[in-house]
């Protein structure tokens, strides 16, 4: 549905990928020790929604298609998640990259100029969507206790879409003018400064078991974005594993073509410090 926020069911995301803000060891770190870092390996696997318009070929109207109905196919994805600590003060970075493509055969959610399609008229459709959404932040923790960490933190985010879109109009148009095929593409790229929270809450016998916790919003070329993380995990001696609940959000200012774009799910991982 054109101009709304949709959510659509993607493909599973399965990446080796490198994570921070989740502490392994059960006492007070980050104040005084040396160089720290870490590191997982983890799966996401998210819903995508969002919307889009698209200019028209050859310009004139406009062409409104909702993710939630064409992308549900993954070509490859790559995330990453790095950080390193020396006393209160440190570096972290994440890194997400997605492809995403898909076709959809006699779809009728489809609009030219805002307006739906005859009800004698199929629109067959390709969508390829590319995404990079890079968030790097200095950070600093404030608490840091044997049950308890917690960092603010401090940064930018970038987004960088392209899609493009192709349709084939097939059945009896009428006087509608438009041709009946064409491509159209759209490139956009947004910076974005973020303030957020993140750290974990320990538990439980020994302190093994433990609650990570991210919390990031922000502005500046796109109107809102925010990212939250939420889970549970459990210490072993080589590390820990991870199960949590990831959500990213953007929406973008009223005269950008991207409307919005949301990723949402569950994500498992195996966590390592060194």
């Amino acid at each position: 549905m054109s101009g709304s926020n949709s959510r659509g069911i993607a493909a599973g995301i399965f990446t080796a990928a490198m994570v921070a803000a989740l502490p392994l060891q059960s006492r007070a770190q980050g104040i005084d020790g040396p160089w720290q870092w870490q590191a997982a390996v983890y799966a996401w696997v998210p819903t995508i929604g969002g919307s889009t318009r698209f200019p028209e070929s050859g310009g004139g109207s406009s062409v409104d298609v909702s993710m939630r109905d064409v992308l549900d196919a993954l070509k490859m994805t790559f995330m990453g998640n790095l950080s390193v600590t020396n006393g209160r003060w440190g570096l972290w970075t994440d890194l997400v990259y997605a492809d995403f493509g898909h076709s959809k055969q006699s779809f009728r959610e489809f609009s030219i100029g805002g307006q739906p399609l005859p009800g004698g008229v199929d629109a067959n459709t390709v969508l390829d969507l590319k995404n990079w959404i890079w968030t790097t932040a200095g950070t600093y923790r404030f608490a840091s206790t044997p049950e308890y960490t917690a960092d603010v933190l401090a940064g930018v985010r970038m987004l960088d879409m392209k899609q493009t879109l192709s349709w084939s109009l097939n059945g009896n148009i009428g006087s509608l003018p438009i041709a009946r095929e064409g491509t159209a593409k759209l490139n956009l790229t947004n910076w974005d400064a973020v303030v957020g929270v993140k750290g974990a809450a320990s538990f439980g016998p020994e302190r093994k078991w433990f609650v990570p916790y991210y919390l990031d919003i922000g502005a500046g070329e796109s109107k809102l974005t925010w990212q939250a993380n939420l889970g549970i995990g459990y210490r072993f001696g080589w590390g820990a594993l991870v199960a949590s609940w990831r959500y990213l959000d953007y929406e973008m200012k009223s005269d950008q073509a991207i409307q919005s774009l949301t990723m949402n799910g569950p994500l498992f991982g195996a966590v390592f410090q060194f």
